[in-house]
């Protein structure tokens, strides 16, 4: 919703102002200018792009429009699902975890939490890490290595849309040249013509330029770090599993790791502690 009212402010005050100091707007509209700089930008965005790249572009809109994913409660939901999970490997042993770790979507434990146990790479990714520790793994220091390569990985996939916004709006304002281009060869070709003419035919052009500018920073630039600010936002869901679980593999006590997940969200999302104890107080025994 943000990125569309920023957009909105963007074109009211550009094309507002021109309008206020007596600017014709109908001479901005030059459909063939848009069509040459939206139709290469799209094109080399093709060029440069997988059908995965493709894809990750459209999402990367969509997780723009919408914001960060995961909220306030959230966040609480996750604490709560990691501090019972510890306080059943605490009492009864790792072991205990496996029916829940090899089939979560039937696990009485993780339905206490539906929208944990519907976010299916959360739950993947901390099922993953539960049933190494039941088969064994004990290094701390080891398994944060391999979550760190995991979030790296994860990280890299999720900014391949953020990366191609980018790199179209960097293009953006050379294709806007382009633009500009032909339309001072098409006025080359009209070099008899009176000066009225001649001085719309090279206003025509210069709107190429003017449109490739603002496209690239005032609306795809901006779009490209509202995806990439949205997924830094949502990676710190999986930094607070993460530090949760190496805690636990410590060796602290259910409410401390829990306290050591908390500590790493951003102030904003993050609940306090008096917040988490009353809700984990109100869980069931495991």
């Amino acid at each position: 919703m943000l990125v569309i009212v920023g957009i909105v402010v963007v074109f009211g005050c550009v094309f507002g102002a021109y309008a206020v100091h007596g600017g014709h707007l109908g001479v901005l509209w030059q459909p063939s200018e848009f069509v040459i700089i939206l139709g290469a930008a799209v094109g080399a965005l093709i060029i440069s792009s997988t059908k995965t790249g493709l894809k990750a572009v459209g999402a990367g809109f969509k997780r723009a429009l919408k914001g960060p994913h995961y909220k306030k409660p959230d966040y609480l939901e996750l604490l709560s699902v990691l501090y019972q999970i510890f306080r059943l490997a605490k009492t009864k042993g790792m072991l205990a975890l496996e029916q829940h770790v090899e089939k979560p979507d039937e696990s009485p434990l993780f339905a206490q939490f539906p929208k944990f146990q519907h976010d299916h790479h959360a739950v993947e990714f901390l099922c993953d890490y539960l049933r190494m520790m039941t088969l064994g793994t004990e290094n701390p220091n080891e398994v944060e290595t391999l979550i760190d390569a995991e979030l790296e990985t994860h990280h890299a996939e999720l900014h391949v849309g953020s990366h191609a916004i980018q790199n179209t709006a960097d293009a953006m304002p050379a294709l806007g040249i382009v633009a500009a281009v032909l339309g001072v060869i098409h006025t080359m070709g009209s070099i008899t013509e009176p000066p009225e003419v001649l001085g719309h035919l090279i206003g025509a052009a210069l709107v190429g330029t003017f449109f490739g500018i603002l496209m690239s920073y005032g609306v795809f630039a901006p779009i490209a770090s509202s995806v990439n600010a949205t997924d830094t936002a949502d990676a710190k869901y999986f930094q607070c599993i993460k530090a949760g679980l190496l805690a636990h593999m410590q060796g602290y006590p259910p409410a401390v790791s829990v306290e050591f997940a908390r500590k790493v969200l951003w102030s904003t999302e993050r609940p306090s502690f008096y917040e988490v104890e009353q809700a984990v107080s109100a869980l069931p025994a495991p």
